[in-house]
Formats: structure tokens, sequence, C-alpha cells
């Protein structure tokens, strides 16, 4: 039997286990670090150093591991929707077309 999901990486959306976090691990599907600020449940952009604690040291890069003992995984991925997968990223052409037709 597997383990449970506990998260999704922030990049991916790839199902995480509660194995798949720790300073060193990196996201089974995309190779990104599972355990850094992008992956948390306190990260909140446009906030006081992007995150909800304020009593958090400052970490300039987000996406990459860290040792902030605030972590705590996102429960959900915060781009995708749960049984959502990623798809390719859209055309530049298509989406500036999608930006105009919605001022027509």
């Amino acid at each position: 039997m597997g383990e449970e999901i506990r998260g999704h990486c922030w990049n991916c959306g790839q199902g995480l286990t509660k194995l798949d976090y720790g300073r060193e691990l990196r996201c089974p599907g995309c190779e990104k670090p599972t355990y850094c600020c992008r992956n948390c449940r306190h990260y909140a952009p446009g906030r006081p150093n992007e995150c909800r604690e304020p009593m958090v040291d400052r970490v300039v890069a987000k996406d990459r591991a860290n040792f902030c003992d605030w972590f705590q995984p996102l429960l959900r991925s915060p781009a995708l929707q749960p049984g959502e997968t990623p798809s390719a990223p859209a055309d530049p052409e298509s989406l500036k077309r999608a930006a105009e037709d919605l001022f027509k």
C-alpha cells in the first residue's frame, strides 16, 4: 500500500507523500526541491518576505531548498486543482488574442 498524498509539487502538481519532503529531496516528477517556500502553506506573494509567518528568517530564493523551521507542506497544488494534470505552456500569441478579446 502506497503512502498517502500529503501535498503537491509547486511546479508540476505531482502528488507528494510525507516521505517526499526533506531538505535534500526533490519532486519525482520534475526534480524541483520539495522543501522550499513555494511548496509551503505559509508562502504568500505580496506579504512581507512573501510569508504569512512574521517571525520567519528571510529566504531570498523561494524555489530553492532551505532550512526554514516554519515549513509546512501545502496541502493542495497552488497552480492545479485536485485531479487536474499539468498542461503544456500556452502559446504567447494565443494568450495575447485572449487578452484582446476580453476588451471587445
